[in-house]
C-alpha cells in the first residue's frame, strides 16, 4: 500500500503548502507514489490515519500545543514544512515584546478575544524528523526529501553555507557590492537564488551547524561592519535561535 501522506499548518502563511503544489511536471509522479489523505489547501476530505505528517508553521497558542502532540504521536515521521514550522521565522520577532503588547499591537481593543505566547519552531515542542527549510521552500529539496522518505533513506540536506553556492554560482560577494549578507552562516541548499537575484541572503534557511563565527566577525570588520548590524537582520528569521543562545 502507498504511505499515508497529511499536511497541517500552525502559524504561517501556508505559502509553503502552495509551493508543493508547484512542483508541476513532478506532481503526478508524487501522487502516484503516496496517498494524500488530508491537505486543506486541496481536498475537503480528511483522514486521521497517516503515516508522513508535513506541517508548517510555528506555534504560537496554548491550544496548539496538543494538536501538534496529536498530530506527532499518530505519524511515524514529522518533516518540518518551512522558516517558521524549521526555526521559528518572522513569527518570533514578536518575542522581545510582552505578550499582552503584542495582541494590544495587533488587535488594540479586541485583544481580550485572543491568546498568544512566544513563538516556537514545532521542534521545541515534538521530536522533528527531518526539514525542508527556507521562505518558501524550495520545491527541488522538497521532492528531495519525499523521495528519500519514501525510498527509506536520510535525506542529504547540506550543511555548509549559503557562500558555496554563492561562488558556484559566480556571483560577486554581496559585501563587495556595499550590501549586507548572512550567507557565511546561514545553511545552503536554496542554490543562493537571492543573491543571484541581486539580493542578499535573509537567513531563511536557518545556521548551519557550527557556524564559523570567527569568520563572520572577521568579514563584518573588513567591511566596516559591526556585530549588532548582523544581529539585527539575523533576527527577521531567526529570532527564536538568537533567543535560544
Amino acid at each position: 500500500m502507498k504511505p499515508k501522506v497529511a499536511f497541517f499548518d500552525f502559524t504561517s502563511c501556508e505559502g509553503c503548502q502552495l509551493d508543493v503544489l508547484n512542483v508541476e511536471a513532478e506532481l503526478l509522479d508524487l501522487l502516484a507514489a503516496v496517498d494524500i489523505v488530508n491537505f486543506r489547501e486541496v481536498k475537503t476530505e480528511r483522514e486521521e490515519n497517516y503515516d508522513i505528517a508535513f506541517i508548517e508553521g510555528s506555534i504560537s497558542r496554548e491550544s496548539e500545543i496538543p494538536r501538534l502532540q496529536k498530530i506527532r504521536n499518530q505519524a511515524k515521521v514529522v518533516v518540518a514544512l518551512g522558516a517558521c514550522a524549521c526555526i521559528g521565522g518572522v513569527n518570533c520577532l514578536k518575542n522581545s515584546l510582552l505578550m499582552a503588547e503584542a495582541l494590544r499591537i495587533v488587535y488594540q481593543d479586541d485583544a481580550r478575544y485572543y491568546d498568544t505566547m512566544p513563538a516556537r519552531p514545532i521542534d521545541a515542542v515534538v521530536p522533528v524528523d527531518y526539514y525542508v527549510r527556507g521562505c518558501p521552500i524550495s520545491t527541488e529539496e522538497f521532492l528531495k526529501v519525499t523521495k528519500s522518505l519514501l525510498l527509506g533513506k536520510k535525506p542529504e540536506i547540506p550543511n555548509y553555507p549559503v557562500c558555496v553556492e554563492c561562488k558556484m554560482a559566480g556571483n560577486v560577494c554581496v559585501f563587495e557590492r556595499g550590501m549586507f549578507c548572512l550567507g557565511p552562516v546561514i545553511r545552503a541548499g536554496c542554490n543562493a537564488i537571492c543573491i543571484t537575484s541581486g539580493r542578499y541572503c535573509w537567513g531563511c534557511r536557518g545556521l548551519v551547524d557550527d557556524p564559523n563565527v570567527d569568520s563572520e566577525k572577521d568579514i563584518l570588520k573588513k567591511y566596516g561592519l559591526t556585530v549588532d548590524q548582523v544581529t539585527e537582520r539575523f533576527k527577521i528569521f531567526n529570532a527564536y535561535q538568537e533567543v535560544a543562545k
